[in-house]
């Protein structure tokens, strides 16, 4: 069933992945309060930027919280992040990027692309997304707003291991959610399995970021 109600089903330019942008405020809020830890590993300093002509998601449940890591001088810092978790996905053209400063050499980018034309799009199992901003077009399935993030029966659940975020607080799950034109900024990417087909990788002199 596609949801039709409450400003419909496609939001566009969006400034964390698929949530209102007074939902994800109140969540993260949540989150940091209660000490919610996203990430099931310690973050690096450098977040890195994903950008995909289209995500074909099902089982997604969503909800606020907080990476715990280190910045780039190694002190502790810490990452407000929407995370967002799927039973399964396939990406299409996916480009993934970051970049480090090197002496002497200067900025020096990793680049990454699988899953692009005269391949098989990239496909992921329980996925989990730590997300800090994303611009796309979105479209959801069956989606419930303001449900417990622990109670979901849509998505594969929260992370479990070393994450603290509190299963009472505010989530949203979906049957399925359809992303388009995407350009994300992330923390941590997890997943059970991920096939990248036609892999590629390369390093570049400068900055040659996905977007």
């Amino acid at each position: 069933m596609e949801s039709v109600a409450r400003g419909g089903t496609r939001w566009k330019r969006f400034a964390v992945v698929m949530v209102p942008s007074v939902a994800a405020t109140a969540a993260i809020g949540v989150a940091l309060g209660q000490g919610a830890l996203a990430a099931s590993f310690s973050v690096s300093g450098q977040s890195f930027k994903v950008s995909a002509d289209q995500l074909d998601g099902k089982g997604l449940v969503q909800y606020g919280g907080v990476d715990v890591g280190v910045d780039m001088e190694g002190k502790k810092a810490l990452h407000p992040v929407s995370v967002s978790a799927f039973k399964t996905a396939t990406i299409t053209n996916m480009c993934q990027s970051v970049v480090s400063h090197v002496p002497v050499l200067g900025d020096i980018t990793l680049q990454l692309k699988a899953g692009g034309e005269g391949s098989k799009p990239v496909e992921a199992e329980n996925l989990y997304i730590d997300v800090a901003q994303l611009d796309a077009d979105a479209e959801f399935r069956g989606l419930n707003i303001g449900v417990a993030a622990g109670q979901s029966t849509k998505g594969p659940g929260m992370k479990g291991g070393k994450e603290q975020a509190n299963p009472n607080g505010f989530a949203q799950e979906a049957d399925r959610a359809i992303l388009s034109n995407i350009e994300q900024t992330a923390w941590a990417t997890s997943a059970g399995t991920f096939k990248l087909s036609g892999l590629h990788m390369k390093l570049h002199k400068g900055k040659k970021e996905c977007f």
